[in-house]
């Protein structure tokens, strides 16, 4: 297991880092929440910088409040907006103008979007956690409102649903395999990529005492690197389904006090806005990094750095990793 005495942090006075983007550049880019909501980009020297959003298009939610964030070609974000009652999947250019992608399903306006990612065929997949409001009474083991989905041609559609609070998905290298986080079903779920949607959903791997999966990212070797709120653990998931613990930090008294707390429908907002730790502070995400894609920085929920480590297991290259980004980094280097 990856000690706590060998993370260090990277950036400073960030507001709500919950995703985190890393480019072959060295440039590593997080959601930032302060108003009116934006990008947060920390260079390879480790400056950080800011990219404010800014919209004369009155229908679209502001502030803008990023969840999953992606890395497009030129440098512009696709940016998964968790507003307290709507959602939306918007574009965030480098001047920091905000372009709607999305802000329905069918002819409904779709609720607060946890995470969205693009394909090689300009399809677009977006997890909505639940359609419970507030969105913390869906907190609970037996959760099963939330979906996925699917926005192509200029429509927006469900494609997977009832699941137990969909939170970050990831496709695979070729594209034919859909893999998504289900918090507080507690599992790893697949499925298969078609021209429709998602067919033969399927259970990866399941996660018992304390495990609250959200952000996920793959090894080279085709396992799946887990993050866990609240438990503060990365777990590692082999093609077998086999489950290994990384890296761990929190207190077990706590742990057992919220999992208590969750077995009797009792789990609220507060319950994630606490942390007992040594030094992580409710990671959320994970991405690969550094020349040899074997740093990894985590995106938190309360932190204000990204924890970080290096480690013997190389991350996959994702699609973002060598766009041409330097239209948004010439003009963060010029401010």
């Amino acid at each position: 297991m990856i000690r706590t005495d060998t993370l260090f942090f990277v950036g400073e006075n960030l507001n709500r880092p919950e995703c985190v983007v890393a480019h072959s550049s060295g440039w590593i880019f997080a959601p930032c929440w302060t108003d009116p909501g934006g990008i947060t980009a920390i260079s390879p020297n480790k400056t950080v910088h800011h990219i404010y959003a800014s919209s004369p298009d009155s229908n679209i939610d502001m502030p803008l409040r990023p969840n999953g964030i992606a890395l497009e070609e030129g440098g512009s974000f696709i940016v998964s907006h968790m507003g307290s009652h709507k959602g939306g999947v918007y574009r965030l250019m480098p001047d920091g103008r905000v372009i709607c992608i999305t802000d329905q399903v069918g002819s409904e306006q779709i609720l607060p979007v946890n995470y969205a990612i693009r394909d090689s065929s300009d399809r677009y997949w977006i997890t909505v956690s639940t359609r419970i409001v507030p969105r913390a009474q869906d907190y609970r083991p037996d959760a099963a409102s939330g979906f996925i989905a699917l926005h192509e041609n200029g429509e927006t559609r469900i494609v997977a649903d009832g699941l137990g609070y969909t939170n970050e998905c990831l496709l695979s290298a070729d594209e034919r395999t859909l893999w998504v986080n289900e918090t507080f079903a507690r599992r790893l779920t697949a499925f298969d990529v078609t021209e429709e949607g998602l067919t033969n959903r399927r259970t990866v791997a399941e996660f018992g005492h304390g495990t609250y999966p959200d952000g996920l990212t793959e090894a080279v070797d085709g396992s799946i690197l887990v993050t866990s709120i609240i438990s503060n653990r990365i777990l590692r998931v082999y093609p077998d389904g086999a489950v290994e613990t990384v890296l761990e930090d929190v207190d077990p008294d706590h742990l057992d006090e919220i999992e208590q707390v969750f077995q009797n429908n009792r789990m609220n907002k507060p319950h994630l806005g606490t942390v007992r730790s040594d030094k992580l502070r409710n990671i959320s995400n994970i991405a690969f990094a550094g020349d040899d894609l074997r740093t990894v920085h985590l995106g938190c929920l309360l932190g204000d750095r990204l924890a970080s480590f290096r480690t013997d297991i190389a991350g996959r290259p994702l699609p973002h990793w060598n766009v041409d980004i330097s239209p948004l980094t010439s003009r963060l280097e010029a401010q």
